[in-house]
């Protein structure tokens, strides 16, 4: 489940920007990282939206193979009456096909979208209390600067506040 996506080189320019928009964040106070993605997947919270967007794809998903499967099927059968079929009645089949394989298509996007939506909806929560608790954990203990985790190439084990932000939003902690 990714409902942040960030490319190695994303993450490079990120953490470059970082570095040159904000270089009292390393001169007068602390850093830290945190991996949200992680954190948010280590929360009881976390793993219920998970465990329902499973739900949820794996119900998708069957629906889809099955569509993908029957349309395989008939552009086979199709194929092996191409020798019999008239000229139109072949090319009218061949037609619908891939209406329907485009159709299919439009499916899985449509599918995608609506798991991004439900995924949002379901960990959006999540993240937002996780923020306040980041928040929290950032002013108590200096840090200037918390940047995700994926956006760092390279971080200390010691700046990684990703624990402590679980067992806070575990313990009930609201940030």
């Amino acid at each position: 489940m990714s409902w942040h996506r960030t490319g190695p080189l994303g993450a490079l320019v990120c953490a470059v920007l970082l570095a040159v928009a904000t270089p009292s964040a390393f001169a007068e106070g602390g850093v830290a990282v945190v991996d949200l993605q992680g954190a948010v997947m280590q929360t009881e919270e976390g793993l219920k939206a998970q465990a329902q967007l499973k739900k949820l794809l794996d119900r998708r998903q069957i629906d889809l193979d099955a569509k993908q499967t029957s349309l395989a099927k008939t552009r086979a059968d199709i194929e092996r009456q191409s020798r019999i079929l008239s000229r139109d009645a072949l090319t009218r089949r061949m037609e619908w096909w891939q209406r329907e394989m485009l159709t299919l298509q439009g499916s899985f996007v449509d599918y995608n979208k609506e798991l991004e939506k439900r995924q949002t909806e379901l960990t959006g929560p999540i993240i937002q209390r996780m923020i306040a608790i980041i928040t929290k954990l950032a002013r108590q203990n200096g840090y200037d600067l918390v940047i995700d985790k994926r956006a760092a190439p390279y971080s200390r084990s010691d700046l990684d506040l990703t624990d402590r932000v679980v067992q806070m939003y575990n313990a009930g902690d609201s940030g």
